[in-house]
């Protein structure tokens, strides 16, 4: 049934995995991560997909994973990097409403530390001011609904996410 899942998409540190639990349970919905079925199907850590395979495979196995996703009544937090798939995110649009968690970049370098460490898909030498600047557009080309979480701590999040969902 068209619409009856709920997909955050945004940058990595910006709460997807962690509201994504919490909205899961106020709305009586389950949840998928998107990274964790990934990391299950490869045995590995993101970074250490990435460092084995590559950037180009690692994106491709992603895609497959939210490609292969048919579930209803579910709570779905992509990885950062979904946004790169453009069928991908038909499939997501097509199966559920998507909402952006929009954070400003200096928000998100206060709270991940390392993202290389953490598996995040970057270009050798890219900054995270430069990523930012990348992904925010595809980010907004694909939200059903744009959530600016500047200042809003998890249950305020929580609740506009419910409340415009």
């Amino acid at each position: 049934m068209k619409n009856n899942n709920l997909t955050l998409i945004g940058m990595p540190g910006c709460g997807k995995s962690t509201v994504g639990v919490l909205l899961a349970k106020a709305l009586g919905l389950r949840f998928v991560d998107t990274d964790l079925l990934l990391q299950q199907q490869h045995g590995l850590l993101l970074r250490q997909i990435i460092d084995a395979q590559g950037i180009e495979a690692f994106l491709a196995a992603e895609a497959g994973v939210i490609l292969a996703l048919d579930c209803e009544n579910t709570c779905i937090a992509t990885g950062g990097s979904a946004v790169y798939s453009e069928p991908a995110m038909a499939h997501l649009r097509n199966i559920s409403k998507i909402v952006f968690i929009d954070l400003p970049c200096d928000e998100i370098e206060r709270r991940v530390a390392d993202f290389r460490g953490r598996g995040v898909v970057m270009e050798r030498g890219q900054t995270l001011p430069a990523l930012y600047a990348e992904r925010r557009p595809l980010y907004l080309r694909y939200a059903g609904i744009v959530i600016d979480a500047r200042g809003l701590g998890m249950e305020a999040l929580l609740e506009e996410i419910a409340r415009r969902a």
